[in-house]
C-alpha cells in the first residue's frame, strides 16, 4: 500500500514579508498618489519663485544694460557690464538726494514708530486699566482706516502747525501712520513673554521704565526685528503721504516722488537704464535689510503666533 502525499503547500501563501493577494497594492498606490502631489507642489513653488523675483532679477539686468539695447530687446543680457547708468541716475536724476532726504526721514520715523508703539502695547498687554480695552481696539481701528479719507484734514492740520514741506512733518505722519499696526502686532507679542521675570525685576526694586527697557524689551527683540522691518518696508515705499504733505523740489523730495519724476520724464528723454537702475537703487536696502535679518523675522512672526 503507497502512502498519499499530502498536497504542496504554495511558497508564495506563506513566505516571510511578501504581502498576500493585493495587499500591498494599497501602499504603492497611495506613494504614487503622493508622489504627484509633490511634483504639482515643487512645480508651484517654482513658479511662484519666477513670478516673485523674476521681475527684480530683470530690473537688475537691465539697469547694467544701455538705453538702446534696453529699447531693442528688452529681455536680453547686457553686451557688457556698466556702472553708467548709476552714475547718471544718481547725480543727473538726482536719486541721490532724493535717497539722502529719504534716509533722513526714515531715520525719525522708523526708531520713533518703535519706541512709542512697543511702549503703547507694553502697557496695553502688561496693565489692567479702566478702558484698557477701548484703547487696544481703537489701536486695532486705526489699521482699517484708509489713509485717504483722512488726507485732507491732515493737510490743514499740519499746515496750522507750519509742518507742511518739512523733514520733521513727515516723520510725525509717517509715526501716526504706522502706529496701529505696531502697537497691534506687539501687544500679541508681549503677552506671550513670561511674566515671571518681570515680577522678580519688580521684587528687586526696579522701576517700571527700567524693567521696561532692560528686562522686557530685549526679550521681545525677535518681534521688533520683525515690525521693524515692515514698517521699514512701509516707510520707504510710501508714496502717498509725500505726495500730499511734501514739496517736490529736488532739496526736500522723496525717493519715490524723484523715481515717479524720473519715469515719467522717460517719455521726452528716453534714458530707460537711468530708470532701470534708479529702481534698483530704490530696491537694494529693502534686499539687503531682509536678507540680513531673515532669520529673525521667521522667529518673530512665530513667536507672536504661538503662545
Amino acid at each position: 500500500m503507497s502512502a498519499t502525499k499530502p498536497a504542496p503547500v504554495e511558497e508564495a501563501a506563506t513566505a516571510p514579508g511578501r504581502p498576500v493577494g493585493g495587499a500591498g497594492e494599497g501602499p504603492r498606490r497611495k506613494h504614487g498618489k503622493g508622489g504627484t502631489l509633490n511634483v504639482f507642489s515643487g512645480a508651484f513653488l517654482v513658479l511662484w519663485v519666477v513670478m516673485a523675483a523674476g521681475p527684480l532679477v530683470w530690473v537688475m539686468v537691465n539697469s547694467l544694460r544701455e538705453s538702446g539695447e534696453i529699447t531693442g530687446n528688452p529681455f536680453g543680457w547686457p553686451s557688457a557690464l556698466s556702472l553708467e547708468n548709476f552714475a547718471n541716475a544718481w547725480s543727473e536724476a538726482n536719486i541721490g538726494t532724493y535717497t539722502l532726504n529719504s534716509l533722513i526721514v526714515l531715520a525719525g520715523s522708523l526708531p520713533g514708530t518703535m519706541l512709542l508703539g512697543s511702549m503703547a502695547a507694553y502697557v496695553i498687554a502688561r496693565y489692567t486699566f479702566p478702558g484698557n480695552r477701548v484703547v487696544y481696539l481703537l489701536f486695532a481701528g486705526g489699521m482699517m482706516f484708509p489713509i485717504i479719507l483722512a488726507v485732507v484734514p491732515l493737510f490743514f492740520v499740519m499746515d496750522n502747525f507750519s509742518l507742511l514741506d518739512t523733514r520733521h512733518g513727515l516723520i510725525i505722519a509717517y509715526i501716526a501712520y504706522s502706529l496701529p499696526f505696531t502697537t497691534f502686532f506687539m501687544t500679541s507679542f508681549f503677552r506671550t513673554l513670561p511674566g515671571s521675570v518681570a515680577e522678580a525685576a519688580t521684587i528687586d526694586g526696579a522701576s517700571h521704565s527700567r524693567i521696561f527697557f532692560q528686562v522686557m524689551l530685549p526679550m521681545a527683540k525677535p518681534g521688533l526685528i520683525s515690525i521693524g522691518i515692515f514698517n521699514f518696508l512701509g516707510q520707504w515705499n510710501q508714496y502717498f503721504l509725500p505726495l500730499a504733505l511734501n514739496s517736490t523740489d529736488e532739496d526736500k523730495a522723496l525717493l519715490t516722488q524723484g523715481l515717479a519724476e524720473l519715469s515719467v520724464n522717460q517719455g521726452y528723454q528716453g534714458d530707460w537704464g537711468a530708470l532701470f537702475a534708479g529702481l534698483t537703487i530704490a530696491m537694494l536696502p529693502i534686499l539687503v535689510v531682509y536678507m540680513v535679518f531673515q532669520r529673525q523675522v521667521q522667529e518673530g512672526l512665530t513667536a507672536g503666533a504661538v503662545k
